[in-house]
């Protein structure tokens, strides 16, 4: 069995949970999930099987879009629902729709995060989140995100009390913070704030409306129609540019060799990627050769398994 099974997470289960868990219901070892989403985050889980474990990096590495909730008068340990109150500020005044609408037009485009301590990303070895539940906070490395698309859902024209809670709608690169963005949001109106919901609704191609439930998964598994649902390589990779090849330079594709780039590719920047094909099969992931541009190498080999750095 092979492909990409699309869940539909629900909240109380890590990413890693949710593997675990498809590990034991379709009895094979060979199943990765393609980025972290905290146990309280739903929706789009892409869980690859088998050889399309090769490519949990490029689903990865794809645009997500969210759909969740900010709470603006009081800010938390974890920037989410589930931390402890840091901050707690009344809101004395009213929003408008517009006045919410400048904020996120302000965020989109390329923003700089720092990720909250509460994280999975690495210093000096060890996982933010290990020096949070030690008590200890430490410097942090920033990271440049692109915001595609941020807008507001709710068609209230004004808002008030002493919280306001006001759903959105996001689409973002890889490494995008949500619970962060919220907490900016609170900021630049003045006002702690925290991330109150949110659900993944898209992962690259993948939609939510695609996705099974795990009571859906089981009873596949056990009429055996489980394998039919899986989505190919190809489908996952199809948002990158690709080149079809014969069966003579297939053969080289197999061995890792460089290729000449082909005039179709020439607009290609230095370290893009590209997919080869061959009789509608994706054979590798190719980048341009960063110090020779005439020239793209493999990234990985996907038809025999082969792994290239």
């Amino acid at each position: 069995m092979e492909g990409i099974l699309l869940l539909n997470k629900p909240k109380g289960l890590t990413s890693h949970d949710c593997v675990f868990k498809v590990r034991k219901l379709i009895k094979m070892k060979k199943v990765g999930h393609t980025g972290t989403l905290d146990p309280d985050v739903t929706g789009v889980l892409p869980i690859c099987i088998g050889r399309a474990t090769k490519i949990v990096e490029y689903i990865t590495g794809s645009d997500k879009t969210y759909e969740g909730e900010i709470t603006i008068g009081f800010s938390t340990t974890t920037e989410d629902a589930s931390g402890e109150v840091v901050s707690r500020v009344s809101v004395k005044e009213s929003f408008t729709r517009s006045d919410i609408e400048k904020v996120l037009h302000t965020l989109t485009g390329e923003i700089t995060q720092t990720p909250p301590m509460y994280s999975a990303v690495k210093v000096n070895g060890k996982r933010l989140y290990e020096y949070a539940r030690s008590g200890l906070e430490v410097e942090r490395p920033s990271r440049v995100v692109t915001i595609k698309e941020l807008y507001i859902l709710n068609p209230k024209d004004t808002y008030e009390g002493e919280t306001i809670s006001f759903r959105f709608r996001v689409t973002c690169s890889k490494g995008t913070y949500i619970r962060t963005l919220a907490v900016t949001m609170g900021e630049l109106l003045g006002y702690p704030a925290h991330m109150s919901d949110l659900k993944r609704v898209a992962s690259g191609n993948f939609t939510l409306e695609q996705c099974l439930s795990f009571d859906d998964i089981e009873q596949m598994v056990e009429k055996g129609e489980l394998e039919s649902s899986l989505f190919s390589i190809e489908s996952a990779l199809s948002y990158l540019p690709n080149y079809v090849i014969n069966d003579t330079v297939t053969e080289k594709v197999k061995n890792g060799a460089v290729l000449a780039l082909p005039d179709s590719l020439s607009n290609m920047e230095a370290g893009d990627l590209v997919a080869i094909y061959n009789n509608n099969k994706c054979l590798a992931i190719y980048e341009r050769h960063k110090s020779k541009p005439h020239l793209m190498k493999p990234i990985k080999v996907l038809v025999n398994n082969q792994e290239l750095l």
